[in-house]
Parts: C-alpha cells; structure tokens; sequence
C-alpha cells in the first residue's frame, strides 16, 4: 500500500475518531451508536497496521487498484452501519409504540375513575 494512501485513511481515521469523541462528549449521540462508529475505526485501524494485508486482499478478490477495492470497503462499511442503525431505530419505534399505547391506557383509565367520581 502505498504511503499516501496509508496517511489518508491515517488522517481520516483520526478525524472520524475525534468526531465520535466529540459528539460523546457533547452527548449528542449515546454510547450504543458510537460503538458501531468505534468499531469501523478499530477494523480500518487494523488494515493501516498489516502492512500488504489490503494489497493481498485486493489481489486475492481480483482488484486491479487497492483505491477501487478500498473505496467498496469504504462502500460495504456504510452499508452495514446503516442497516445497524436501521435495526436500532426499528427497535426505537417499537418501544414507542408500546410507550403509547401504555399512555392511552393510563389516561383511559383515569378518565373512567374520574367519571366515576362525579
């Protein structure tokens, strides 16, 4: 891999690490969907740290260019993040759903003994 290509997924990892540090910090995002952030970091962390790990890989899948096997990385990485967070905010409705209709029934039952009441 070439020393450029190592130095700008170097700084870029950086970069992306202190986001998540930051927005953590901020408490603008919790701690269950920093850790999918955190967790792509450690994986590029690990392709910078073998040095011909990404070039075996690329040659092994038929890749002419590491740019074009890292930018599908890149690519596939997104892809998981969002289904990961598309099953968090799935969950979130969910509980939504549930926390509504809880609600509906606590002020059902209040108005009913309220009713009764007068």
């Amino acid at each position: 891999m070439s020393y450029s290509l190592v130095l700008l997924m170097s700084i870029f990892t950086f970069i992306l690490f202190m986001t998540v540090i930051y927005l953590l910090r901020k408490r603008k995002i919790p701690v269950k969907y920093a850790l999918i952030w955190i967790f792509s970091i450690i994986f590029i962390l690990l392709l910078l740290l073998v040095p011909n790990l990404m070039e075996n890989i690329a040659d092994l899948l038929g890749f002419e260019l590491l740019s074009n096997m890292v930018l599908c990385l890149f690519l596939g990485l997104l892809m998981f993040i969002s289904i990961a967070l598309t099953v968090m905010i799935a969950s979130q409705k969910k509980k939504t759903t549930i926390l509504i209709q809880e609600i509906s029934i606590l002020k059902q039952i209040i108005n009913d003994i309220d009713n009764n009441k007068l």
